[in-house]
């Protein structure tokens, strides 16, 4: 900085005057000194008021010194006075020696700072707060076969387990899934332009008036496919996921007069997020009466869910529909990778799900299919009272992925078929629990069940996508309690309704888990 210093007064005493330069020195003097500082004044330069009088209003305002303001001096130029310090106006011409020192030491000491941070940045690249250049790559970089403008990865949910890790199976987290659509290309990709998806409104004309018509479409596509569902006549609702459109079904089959809350009831064991949702508002039209088995009463609202949450079993109403009393069908596993499709649902009111469906419980959407139009549009104004609609975009990727599985078997054969990965899945995954069970003499699970499977056209099992699993040694009352010693967490079943010696083990989640869930179990005696 120095040498740069001295080179720009040498060139400048070469270049300038000698009559010049002394007149450059003294106003450098004067405004250094002007008010007994080092801080030269501002580019807005002291101006003295004329006739010298009493201070002025701004020279209050300034602590007594003179008012800084702007000089418009004749011309149009952009010369200052500054008469109060020099008594003579400032020459027009080039920028002071000193500020062009100044503006070169800052450039030069801000590039000194920059290539300084570079150095210690890459020399330490695990300090707190600090992300080496190599992180930044890894962490930044596309994957292949992606846009280079993606900043980041998605989340992958859960992390990686190791033989140490404890193994979380209290969740129907559907990972299991994923091995799947990584096979399928881009059958199941979508991308939608900034501009899209923007309205609040999707078709007016539908009872649901914020459901895309494509995901509609693709339902009903779906359903005829399969045959686990009637749709012919039905209104299709969407939700965020199905817990909203049960939530939905509640509010619009419980009598706003009533004198009292609508009961809601289910067999035991019983999913055990039902009394949850159920009471969550504590809402003066319907609270959660429990068991439908010890249930006395008119007025109700039977729940209904097969196969069953958590045990599998394949379930009627067993209060029925009729009178006072309704019934809302959770129909969240019926679908071929889990269970026969002996015959085509036809209920008042039929709720699916993406994420047990497809494995998509991330997009979080749900379906409803309703027979009656007013219940349809009680329903729908619920969802516009609890969160104004359903993500469009959400809607639009949950359509591609549907669209993606019906293709799969329409049209030919084709190596992309979800429900045949699917039952091949959770075949081996029950063969495995029942053979790590009896190795270890301690458990047992419910009988193995079977029917004729119209989708597949064969015979096929049941495999639940949960296992209801009992600890038979008599000195454990508690089986989730004992699992959890041994780092495997699961679901107890009181809170499903049961004994605490069951446990509901989720069958959904990625290999390296399951596994090792597997060997533990098997270890136990």
């Amino acid at each position: 900085v120095l040498f740069i210093f001295a080179g720009l007064v040498h060139t400048r005493k070469a270049s300038s005057p000698p009559g010049v330069m002394a007149a450059s020195r003294r106003r450098t003097s004067a405004e250094f000194q002007g008010d007994g500082s080092l801080m030269p004044p501002s580019a807005h330069v002291v101006a003295s008021p004329r006739g010298g009088g009493a201070p002025s209003r701004e020279e209050h305002a300034n602590g007594g010194r003179p008012a800084l303001r702007g000089a418009n001096p004749r011309g149009g130029s952009s010369v200052f006075s500054a008469t109060k310090l020099t008594g003579r106006r400032r020459p027009a011409g080039r920028m002071p020696l000193r500020r062009v020192a100044i503006f070169a030491s800052l450039a030069l000491n801000v590039a000194a700072l920059a290539l300084l941070r570079h150095r210690y940045v890459v020399s330490h690249p695990h300090h707190p707060g600090v992300v080496s250049l190599d992180q930044q790559h890894h962490v930044c970089a596309p994957q292949p076969g992606t846009s280079g403008a993606a900043a980041s990865a998605p989340s992958t949910g859960k992390p990686g387990v190791t033989s140490d890790s404890v193994i979380n199976l209290d969740h129907g987290d559907p990972t299991m899934f994923e091995a799947f659509w990584r096979e399928t290309g881009d059958a199941a990709e979508l991308v939608i332009p900034g501009w899209q998806t923007m309205s609040y409104f999707s078709d007016v004309s539908n009872v649901c008036w914020f459901m895309e018509p494509d995901f509609d479409q693709q339902v009903r596509r779906l359903h005829r496919t399969v045959g686990n569902a009637a749709v012919d006549g039905c209104h299709v609702l969407v939700g965020t996921g199905s817990t909203q459109l049960l939530m939905a079904a509640l509010y619009a089959l419980s009598p706003a007069g009533a004198v009292q809350p609508t009961s809601v009831v289910s067999t035991a064991p019983f999913y055990s997020w039902y009394p949850a949702v159920t009471d969550f508002l504590r809402s003066g039209l319907f609270r959660w009466a429990g068991d439908a088995n010890s249930f006395v009463g008119d007025a109700y609202i039977e729940l209904v869910c097969s196969p069953n949450n958590p045990d599998g079993a394949i379930r009627d109403a067993l209060l029925g529909s009729g009178g006072a009393g309704k019934a809302v069908h959770d129909l969240a596993y019926y679908w071929p990778q889990y269970t026969p499709i002996t015959r085509r649902a036809d209920h008042d009111i039929m709720l699916f799900t993406m994420s047990k469906s497809t494995g998509h419980a991330g997009t979080r959407i749900g379906w409803a299919l309703v027979k009656d139009r007013e219940v349809a549009r009680r329903m729908t104004k619920f969802v516009e009272l609890n969160t104004v609609s359903v993500s469009k975009d959400s809607q639009l990727r949950a359509a591609r992925v549907l669209r993606a599985v019906s293709d799969g078997y329409d049209g030919g054969a084709s190596r992309h078929q979800l429900f045949d990965f699917g039952r091949r899945k959770m075949a081996e995954r029950w063969r495995m629990l029942r053979e790590a069970a009896a190795a270890s003499g301690i458990f047992s699970l419910p009988e193995v069940t079977s029917g004729r499977c119209n989708f597949a056209n064969e015979t096929a099992a049941n495999n639940h996508a949960f296992a209801w699993l009992r600890c038979d040694r008599e000195d454990v009352e508690d089986c989730a309690g004992f699992l959890r010693g041994h780092k495997m967490l699961t679901r107890s079943g009181n809170q499903f309704g049961a004994d605490p010696r069951y446990v509901r083990v989720s069958m959904l989640g990625r290999d390296d888990a399951y596994d090792i869930f597997i060997r533990r179990l098997a270890s136990l005696k």
